[in-house]
């Protein structure tokens, strides 16, 4: 157990000590390589929309498969029940 704690230990010492030597300057100059165009808008909305309908699409999609898949399990057991009925007769 002594071998885990110093592992992780070691390993979130290593995390922290380059966390100090990181440099904020470079993640200043990242705007001025990024290529941006007039399609640029177009496709973060397209990308956000998407994000935003997939969960709408797929819960309906769900609805539906589940609703079919009850109405067969239905018609299922009533003809079950329907053959046991005519048996006893």
């Amino acid at each position: 157990m002594n071998k885990i704690i110093d592992r992780n230990l070691s390993i979130v010492t290593a995390f922290v000590t380059s966390l100090l030597y990181m440099e904020c300057s470079i993640a200043a100059d990242s705007y001025r390589y990024m290529h941006v165009s007039i399609d640029t808008p177009w496709l973060i909305f397209i990308f956000l929309l998407m994000i935003i309908l997939f969960p709408f699409v797929l819960s309906a999609i769900l609805y539906w498969y589940f609703t079919f898949k009850k109405h067969k399990e239905e018609k299922a057991k009533q003809l079950e029940t329907d053959a046991s009925t005519e048996e006893s007769q």
